[in-house]
């Protein structure tokens, strides 16, 4: 199993300066990442650095919170691709999840999705704030939106990625779409576990720690 190439590099933080981002394109390309995870600032900065490599420009849209309006999650989007992103991780609209707005949630990440075109979506429904019935609900909407992913947590909520979610979630997806794992992935045999369960990315701050000593720092994302 190649573990870099099921890892999304990621920094968000609202202190990440442009040097963490240099940083960040630097471990990616020494460690063959499938990709960096950015805040869309920083996406025409991370594509000049990682072209002509493998490592892929993922940039993540209505972070963290998901509340913005469609519009703006669109524009964004788009934005994030004309600038070099080939790839979006896209907040749900929690609130509006939990009000049983069920057709607007589906409805903007489709919108989002028509935006991007072939490039690829990913929705975090941030499970933490979800019951199991909401999770399931959330996970079968990015089906019928045509998501490529659901992704677990932003890693700014009040909490990450679990194995039992995990488990439900890809009981839904099946081989419809792919899963993303995120929010305290810090060590080797976590990040296997979730692979054996059926993620085929890894949202982590910790790749190079995952990839060289198998553990990391516990305050990571």
């Amino acid at each position: 199993m190649n573990l870099n190439r099921y890892i999304d590099h990621t920094v968000l933080k609202a202190t990440t300066l442009p040097k963490d981002v240099l940083q960040l394109c630097k471990e990616a390309k020494e460690h063959n990442f499938y990709s960096v995870c950015i805040n869309g600032s920083y996406v025409e900065l991370a594509a000049s650095e990682l072209k002509g490599t493998e490592v892929k420009v993922c940039a993540v849209i209505g972070f963290p919170l998901g509340a913005m309006s469609t519009k703006s999650k669109v524009f964004e989007a788009k934005t994030a691709i004309e600038d070099g992103a080939s790839e979006i991780d896209m907040v749900i609209n929690v609130g509006m999840l939990k009000a049983g707005e069920i057709e607007y949630v589906k409805k903007e990440i489709a919108a989002i999705k028509e935006a991007i075109g072939t490039n690829i979506l990913k929705v975090i429904i941030e499970n933490c704030y979800l019951t199991d019935d909401e999770k399931k609900v959330a996970t079968a909407l990015c089906l019928d939106a045509k998501a490529d992913f659901v992704k677990t947590s932003t890693g700014f909520g009040t909490g990450g990625v679990t194995f039992e979610d995990i488990k439900l979630m890809k009981e839904i997806v099946g081989d419809k779409a792919e899963l993303k794992a995120a929010g305290g992935v810090r060590d080797l045999e976590t990040a296997e576990k979730y692979i054996s369960l059926g993620v085929t990315r890894l949202g982590t701050s910790s790749g190079v720690e995952l990839v060289t000593t198998g553990t990391a720092d516990p305050n990571k994302y």
